[in-house]
């Protein structure tokens, strides 16, 4: 762990001895989450220009289960043992030497404890005990505290967020709702609403509502204690006072989005994203954060359980988790009759404690950042920019009758698309398309937080067509599964804009800005001219020019009048032009959508009429 490379150090003195003391990396912070089902450490880099993506350098799962300790074998409520206080403190002293290793200031290691630690008999003795033998700052958040940072761990999961956001860990569930976006978050002005309805406790109450019972006679307490839930949640609808402009889209669209995080939320959707690969048809990713599940499938509680029973082994998802289905089961089928106007989607993320403290640290003008083109930062080359301007060039301004540009390919999906533009150029040909394609699930991507798996298709898609999209079979398979993921005409864009990219890298090979060019034959500086692209939609498009479509012109604007063309831009741009017109062919529609194109090269010299 972080051995082996010495860094630099600095000499102070500490009573009147000197001693030698790191020098610490002021942009790593230590976070450990202490959770009812487990405990989460972590090192997170908050270093521009990635700040916004929260990058983990570690992370480390403790299975220490606070919540079940507090039970004796009886059901009855104890205090948490000494033996679990010794192991828990042992770990913390442990993660401290972690942090050490990589540097991290003592000052910028914090503990924050939630539902279990604060209701344990023994609570305030094992908070002290902490503090005295770890030396570390220490946060028991409250109820309204642990579901406003979990609220915030939800916003920092997506570039905006749009509904209501529950959080479900192992003692307790909160709700609220939340408008994200532009860097700006509003959530409830009470906070959150918090039930003793984790997945361990609730796991808990449902198999005590059994003890002693007949079968009839659980039944009917399992549906007395369903209708309590079910009020208490109608009450704390109420409570948090949800904005107008949320319930009119809830109303007019099918129900509310719903955002959910905790451990009990994510094993139900790991257990849909089971269904999805295994028996959807494939599905191309296995990242929980930015999964989304429909109304039907999220609310299918007879189909999720079926797979916890038989199912041999379900990706990230225990043998505690699996036990914790039905309950999670129960508290679904609730929320699906409680929330007036109903569940339209389910969006799972992965952000929760840890992810909610450092996003609310962050300012508004990093969190108004866009995830995928903040990660993609790093790979980007001096000519990115400019790449990013030639293709918005491309894309035509709206017209009455023809297809808009979809909203989910932004400036910021563009500037994604044109940092990562020679990332995968040093691969020979048999791999460059490949590797790009699963850039975004397993690549270099993959562990980009903040990112819908839809942003992570149409970013996969676009950088797939920019090296020629030339695939093997099972490539073939994987691409189709990210087509499933977006709109026909979205997928279509993607296309377009990746052989938009695919023609620039033929005139800009090196990724660098050149203007003057210096001529070692002749020794003289020669100009090299200027593209600027264009597009519209016409109506003389094909071979009889009867036909609409897009007409997409490259435009070269010369410096001088001397008409030589050393870098034969032209004839290069026109070489390649044909790829962008085989685009809007019948052959590369999507699903049965396409749009016409043409393109042609034009020159722009000074002077002339």
């Amino acid at each position: 762990m972080g051995g082996g490379q010495q860094l630099p150090h600095r000499n102070v003195t500490t009573h009147n001895q000197p001693v030698t003391e790191p020098e610490w990396n002021k942009d790593l912070w230590g976070l450990v989450d202490m959770g009812s089902n487990g405990i989460r450490l972590s090192i997170t880099d908050q270093s521009a220009p990635t700040t916004r993506v929260l990058p983990t350098v570690y992370a480390y799962r403790n299975k220490i289960s606070l919540y079940e300790a507090q039970y004796d074998e009886n059901g009855t409520k104890i205090p948490i043992s000494k033996e679990v206080q010794d192991d828990v403190i042992s770990m913390l002293l442990r993660f401290q030497i972690f942090c050490a290793d990589f540097r991290v200031p003592p000052e910028q290691i914090e503990i924050v404890a939630t539902e279990a630690t604060r209701a344990a008999i023994n609570s305030a003795e094992f908070c002290d005990k902490i503090r005295e033998e770890t030396g570390l700052k220490m946060r028991l958040l409250s109820k309204e505290d642990e579901g406003r940072i979990g609220a915030y761990g939800v916003a920092s999961s997506f570039s905006s967020v749009r509904g209501l956001v529950m959080d479900m860990g192992g003692g307790s569930t909160q709700i609220t709702w939340m408008i994200a976006k532009g860097g700006e978050t509003q959530i409830s002005p009470v906070s959150a609403v918090s039930f003793p309805y984790g997945a361990a406790a609730l796991t808990r109450r449902l198999e005590d509502l059994k003890k002693g019972k007949s079968k009839h006679q659980a039944h009917e307490a399992r549906e007395e204690f369903r209708a309590q839930v079910k009020t208490q949640f109608q009450e704390a609808y109420s409570k948090i006072q949800v904005p107008d402009e949320l319930v009119e889209d809830a109303k007019k669209n099918g129900g509310f989005r719903l955002y959910l995080t905790g451990g009990g939320f994510r094993g139900w959707g790991y257990l849909l994203l089971h269904h999805e690969q295994v028996a959807g048809g494939g599905y191309p990713f296995s990242i929980i954060n930015g999964f989304t599940a429909q109304k039907d499938e999220f609310e299918d509680t007879e189909k999720m359980k079926e797979i916890a029973r038989e199912a041999k082994e379900i990706f990230r998802v225990s043998d505690r988790r699996r036990g914790q289905v039905p309950a999670v089961s129960f508290l679904v089928s609730i929320l699906a009759t409680a929330i007036p106007h109903g569940i339209r989607e389910a969006h799972f993320c992965q952000g929760g404690v840890r992810e909610g403290v450092l996003y609310n640290r962050l300012p508004s003008e990093i969190r108004a950042q866009d995830p995928l083109e903040v990660a993609t930062r790093d790979m980007a080359k001096p000519i990115s920019p400019k790449l990013a301007a030639l293709v918005t060039q491309s894309l035509p301004a709206a017209a009455h009758g023809h297809p808009r540009v979809p909203e989910s390919i932004d400036v910021h999906m563009i500037r994604a698309f044109a940092n990562m533009f020679y990332f995968h150029a040093n691969m020979n040909k048999e791999v460059s398309s490949t590797s790009a394609l699963y850039s975004t699930g397993t690549g270099i991507l993959c562990s980009t937080h903040g990112s819908s798996h839809a942003d992570r298709a149409l970013l996969a898609l676009m950088l797939e067509a920019r090296y020629e999209g030339e695939l093997a079979p099972r490539e073939i398979d994987y691409r189709n599964q990210l087509i499933r993921l977006v709109s026909n005409e979205e997928a279509w864009w993607t296309q377009y804009i990746g052989v938009i990219g695919l023609i620039l890298s033929r005139a800009f090979p090196a990724g660098v800005v050149q203007d003057d060019l210096y001529d070692l034959h002749t020794r003289t500086i020669l100009k090299k001219p200027e593209i600027r692209i264009s597009s519209e939609y016409v109506d003389n498009l094909g071979k009889r020019g009867d036909k609409e479509g897009l007409m997409v012109t490259f435009t070269l604007v010369w410096a001088t009048e001397n008409r030589d063309d050393p870098m034969e831009v032209k004839e290069t741009l026109e070489r390649h032009i044909k790829d962008l017109i085989k685009v809007g062919r019948k052959k590369h529609a999507i699903n049965g959508w396409r749009i016409k194109v043409g393109a042609q090269v034009k020159d722009d010299y000074p002077n002339d009429v």
